[in-house]
């Protein structure tokens, strides 16, 4: 609706400029005839003068014609002028409140899906396989135990790529998925980000996440990371015998959100969809560029959604609500229009 005020305002602006010049060609060529009539008049002498008459006041009309075509021109340019420059307005407010609602949109569901990985570290840190595993490390019968358990939750949950139970000492003791990462099992994870904030949590409760990282032993997959204490006999406020991480698929999870955006085909050729991480690093991107290296600066000036024009583009954008428990990671939806 917008881009057709624009274009009607547009046609109307070229058909009263097309015909007001021909109003001017006509009035000047009545002008030349008026003229014209005039030496012809005095040439014909006494019998002229009636002609003359006649002559004078036409050359007069198309003198009046012309000048009203003027001053209409002249009244006519600023209000088309204006209703182009309203009409572009409008266009940038409707396409650049959309891509904000888009960007919210894509970050929302995020959020929404994350959220839930946050219930799931925390229910499965309770199964009693789990639990078990990490009260009896080195007994192989229970971490066999619990790795066919993990490999079971894995069957139903496929928005994961493994899931690691680590003992108190950060040794990797059993995981889902050792036929795909070979590499996992016996591993230490003493130094992870993730399994130093799980056992510092302060009960069942709580959780902890890390951004999104490559992990190498899961084959530099891009992950999301959720990780919470196993505690002592699985209870809300028993000791912390060891962590549960579980390693969230984002490559495939995000790029299904940023891609499946609703986008006319004319949108989308000319829109890139983001998801960004509080400091603006690129985590997900419909054209599949610049994951986890490209950094994007969104001038929000305080807001939590927007858009702004950046050159000849237009930049939607939107920061995560959080969802129920889960209060997000301080990340952006943003949409970027070309043109």
């Amino acid at each position: 609706m917008p881009e057709r005020v624009v274009r009607l305002a547009g046609e109307v602006s070229g058909l009263a400029g097309s015909k007001l010049r021909e109003i001017e060609r006509v009035a000047d060529t009545t002008k030349i005839l008026a003229l014209n009539a005039l030496v012809q008049a005095a040439q014909a002498g006494d019998h002229g003068r009636g002609f003359a008459v006649v002559a004078e006041e036409v050359g007069r009309v198309a003198t009046s014609v012309r000048a009203l075509s003027a001053d209409l021109t002249e009244q006519l340019e600023p209000r088309i002028g204006e209703l182009n420059a309203l009409g572009r307005d409008l266009v940038a407010q409707v396409r650049g409140q959309r891509l904000a609602d888009l960007a919210r949109n894509a970050v929302e569901l995020i959020d929404r899906n994350l959220y839930e990985r946050s219930c799931d570290v925390r229910w499965w840190a309770t199964d009693s396989a789990v639990v078990d595993a990490c009260d009896a490390p080195h007994e192989p019968a229970r971490t066999r135990h619990a790795s066919a358990r993990l490999a079971t939750i894995l069957a139903s949950y496929t928005v994961y790529l493994d899931l690691w139970i680590a003992d108190r000492d950060g040794r990797v003791i059993a995981h889902g998925r050792p036929d795909r990462y070979a590499g996992v099992l016996g591993s230490s994870v003493a130094d992870s980000s993730w399994f130093a904030a799980a056992l510092a949590t302060s009960d069942g409760g709580a959780y902890a996440v890390d951004d999104i990282a490559r992990n190498p032993l899961l084959g530099d997959a891009p992950v999301a990371t959720y990780a919470t204490a196993v505690r002592t006999g699985g209870a809300h406020d028993g000791a912390p015998i060891g962590a549960l991480g579980v390693f969230f698929d984002w490559g495939s999870q995000s790029q299904a959100i940023v891609e499946g955006l609703r986008l006319a085909d004319e949108e989308r050729d000319r829109t890139r969809a983001l998801l960004l991480d509080a400091d603006g690093r690129v985590i997900a991107a419909s054209d599949r560029t610049g994951l986890l290296s490209e950094r994007i600066e969104l001038r929000t000036e305080g807001r939590e959604s927007g858009f702004y024009s950046a050159g000849d583009d237009v930049v939607g954008f939107a920061r995560t609500p959080g969802y129920e428990t889960y209060e997000g990671l301080g990340w952006y939806g943003a949409l970027v229009r070309r043109g």
